[in-house]
């Protein structure tokens, strides 16, 4: 959004993490050893020294796009590339033509242990400690930014979800599993061919639309914070689907995405309504994930 420029803070985050902390690979692994670990979690594992004053950009919470309840905005169905991705199930077919811009939405942020996460503040009602934590002016935008995260992990689920902000890798796995009920899962993200793509045509192959089981899933969006910090819930009446497509410029993509048929209780003026011309509970609405952000659903 052009609107909501990035915001800069200096963050003081100093860590004590016990030696006898469980690297996340080998977590990963104990737990979901049938289960690949997705891009968009591979990428917040690179090791990072969070030291004196690192800066973070904080940009505009990706909630927005995928709070069902949450009304749009003109500057939002105008400027936000992430329009782009609702579309209609009855146009995901083999042949069909997109024209799409796929965008990294990941925090800069890598995970942190578990033990970490839950030593640091994370709830509006101590704004105060966790802005001195780090070092952030009250006043200041970057103060806003960090609210405005809080503020929407502290929002009631929409009806019929179950909704939870996980800041580690564990808290992540440990929501998704539950919520779903079995460690039989599969974890997801849209991975592209090229670091960076322009706003372009994709035309999905032949062969290319591949439905994942069941009718339920969590989906978890990247936060920009000090650290990985992911919006995780769990949605019904969805269907995934995994989606291969081309770009005119030889770009592969391979895509999540998402199809919601029960959409009565959503907001009149959300922004998919706007955007494809429907009404709520009339038709499927459907959106590609961007990467960066998780899909957990059973493997069978």
């Amino acid at each position: 959004m052009d609107r909501l420029l990035p915001l800069l803070s200096f963050l003081l985050l100093a860590l004590a993490v016990s030696h006898a902390a469980v690297p996340p690979q080998v977590y990963w692994h104990s737990v979901l050893p049938n289960t690949p670990m997705p891009s968009a979690i591979t990428d917040l594992l690179t090791s990072r020294t969070l030291g004196h004053k690192q800066k973070v950009i904080f940009g505009a919470s990706s909630i927005v796009e995928f709070k069902y309840n949450g009304a749009a905005t003109e500057t939002q169905r105008h400027e936000d590339p992430n329009v782009a991705l609702f579309f209609l199930e009855k146009d995901l077919h083999p042949g069909a033509k997109m024209t799409l811009h796929f965008t990294k939405t990941t925090s800069s942020s890598a995970f942190i242990p578990r033990t970490a996460a839950n030593s640091i503040p994370f709830s509006s009602a101590k704004l105060p400690q966790i802005l001195n934590y780090f070092s952030i002016q009250p006043n200041s935008i970057e103060a806003e930014a960090i609210k405005k995260i809080l503020l929407d992990c502290e929002e009631p689920a929409a009806k019929g979800e179950k909704k939870y902000c996980a800041t580690s890798l564990e808290s992540m796995v440990e929501f998704s599993t539950s919520s779903l009920g079995t460690h039989n899962v599969l974890a997801v993200s849209t991975t592209v061919g090229k670091e960076e793509t322009p706003k372009q045509q994709y035309t999905i192959t032949a062969g290319g639309v591949q439905r994942m089981a069941g009718d339920e899933l969590v989906a978890c969006h990247a936060e920009t914070y000090a650290y990985a910090v992911f919006y995780c819930h769990l949605t019904k009446s969805t269907k995934a689907y995994k989606v291969k497509m081309v770009g005119n410029d030889g770009t592969s993509v391979e895509a999540v995405a998402v199809c919601h048929t029960d959409t009565a209780g959503w907001n009149p003026k959300h922004l998919a309504f706007q955007v494809l011309n429907v009404k709520p509970g009339t038709v499927p609405i459907c959106h590609f994930m961007p990467q960066g952000q998780v899909v957990w659903i059973r493997s069978s």
